[in-house]
């Protein structure tokens, strides 16, 4: 038998291609790359030189120029002093809201449609459904971006027909006003407060009529001020009752110290003794003594000394003797007094006191009932007081709600006059204007097209080549096969 012959494959290492194989491979491939290029670069230049883009634009501004008060039961505070500077999220706020789909819904519709397609009828479906298509179609063509270091937002909108875009921007400041007149402020504000004041305005009249018929009925016009003014007089008049209560006493204690006193105090005092003889007496009774003595001689001329007539006259002679050495020895005395001044004073205090008390515990009695009707009215007026101050309470706040209502449909109403003035916090700062030029140059789409055309051609050279089923060098045989390729044919 013959020996088998084996040939054994050696690995060759790849080899990486060189500037000169990848210009062999667009070399062979010379007319598809030609052809796809010259038809990308015509249909681009085509594109751009027969449906040009034109883009519209315009910039809002977002400001400060403008508080609109806080819709609160309580009164809208003065707005405090600050900077206006506007910050990136709002911004980016006032941005998303440029690009809700609600706004470009209403775009859409107001702009019948914004330039759809030809085709976009055929395509079928809902009304809803074209609607959805449209709004996204919009949204891509929409382009919604704030400038660096500015309170501007500018807004472009890439359309084939100039009018149209213009048409879609002009919509859309007027869809974007509208929603912000919306977002900052609820609809119907004015003709809620004005209910609302003429509810607190009946609220008033009902508190103003109850506190008027209460003032009437009770004849009082201030009862908190009487009330504080009984008890003042109330106070007085316990005072008083207390400090008559204490007088009574002591003019009590006085009387009974007065009569103690008086008990020991003598009613009268002497004050002048005179002693003197009585002359006219002794007179008398010597010239009866002489009497006596002519008569007893007398009777001796006639009588003896035994005589009963003559012993009578001896005696009355001896009684007389007797009188007159009496009144020599006791002569008359003479005593005057008069009234004790200690005792009278007493005597005049104690009058006085006894009357005084009675005085005092007759006033002291007045003053329990005047204390006891000043008692009453108090409490009385306090009952009123706390009535009227209810009343007057209710009729405060319904003052406050009515002023409050009035301060804020006030500030309703200056705010609807700036909504239809159009005076808010965004404003169009540059109008849309019809583009003149499109949005890109022929010589961009010529670029454009150059560098598609130049890359698309070049892909499908290469894809095409690699692609091909035959060999076209020895060293893809070498590759593919593996064995040497000992002589070839260019």
């Amino acid at each position: 038998m013959g020996e088998e012959l084996t040939i054994i494959r050696k690995p060759v290492p790849a080899i990486s291609p060189t500037m000169r194989d990848l210009l062999a491979v667009l070399f062979r491939q010379r007319r598809l790359a030609l052809a796809s290029f010259i038809a990308i670069f015509l249909a681009v230049l085509g594109y751009g030189v027969l449906a040009p883009s034109y883009q519209a634009h315009m910039n809002v501004l977002v400001r400060r120029g403008r508080v609109d008060p806080l819709v609160t039961p309580a009164p809208t505070p003065s707005p405090m002093f600050q900077r206006d500077e506007i910050t990136e999220e709002e911004l980016n706020s006032q941005v998303e809201l440029l690009r809700d789909d609600e706004i470009l819904r209403t775009v859409v519709q107001a702009t019948a449609g914004a330039g759809s397609p030809w085709y976009d009828r055929f395509l079928g479906g809902s009304e809803e459904f074209r609607l959805a298509r449209s709004v996204r179609r919009m949204t891509r063509r929409l382009t919604v971006v704030p400038i660096r270091k500015t309170n501007l937002i500018q807004v472009e909108y890439s359309s084939s027909d100039p009018s149209q875009a213009v048409a879609v921007l002009h919509s859309l400041a007027h869809a974007y006003l509208e929603r912000q007149k919306r977002v900052r402020r609820p609809s119907g504000e004015y003709e809620f407060f004005e209910q609302q004041v003429t509810q607190s305005r009946r609220g008033l009249l009902d508190a103003e009529f109850r506190l008027m018929d209460f003032s009437s009925d009770q004849g009082v016009v201030s009862a908190a001020q009487e009330r504080d003014m009984m008890l003042q007089k109330l106070n007085d008049a316990e005072a008083n009752d207390r400090q008559t209560q204490v007088t009574i006493v002591e003019t009590r204690q006085r009387i009974r110290d007065l009569e103690s006193k008086l008990k020991s105090l003598p009613e009268r005092t002497l004050t002048v003794i005179r002693n003197s003889d009585n002359p006219q007496l002794t007179e008398k009774m010597k010239s009866k003594l002489l009497e006596l003595q002519l008569r007893r001689t007398e009777l001796l001329t006639k009588f003896q000394p035994s005589y009963r007539l003559v012993q009578e006259v001896d005696q009355q002679i001896a009684e007389t003797r007797t009188s007159i050495l009496g009144e020599e020895h006791s002569p008359l005395r003479d005593e005057t007094t008069n009234q004790e001044p200690n005792h009278e004073w007493a005597k005049s205090e104690l009058i006085k006191a006894q009357v005084e008390l009675g005085t005092l515990e007759a006033h002291g009695q007045a003053v329990r009932i005047q204390v006891a009707g000043y008692r009453e009215v108090a409490q009385r007026l306090g009952g009123n007081a706390l009535r009227q101050g209810e009343l007057l309470a209710e009729l405060k706040a319904a003052e406050e709600k009515y002023l409050l209502y009035v301060n804020k449909r006030e500030e309703a109403r200056i705010e609807d006059a700036l909504d239809q003035g159009g005076i808010l916090n965004v404003t169009i700062a540059e109008e849309p204007r019809v583009p003149a030029l499109p949005a890109r140059a022929g010589w961009v789409f010529g670029l454009i097209g150059v560098m598609l055309g130049g890359t698309l051609s070049t892909g499908l050279a290469f894809t095409a080549d690699y692609l091909a089923p035959g060999f076209r060098t020895p060293d893809e045989v070498v590759a593919y096969l593996g064995i040497p390729v000992l002589a070839s044919l260019p």
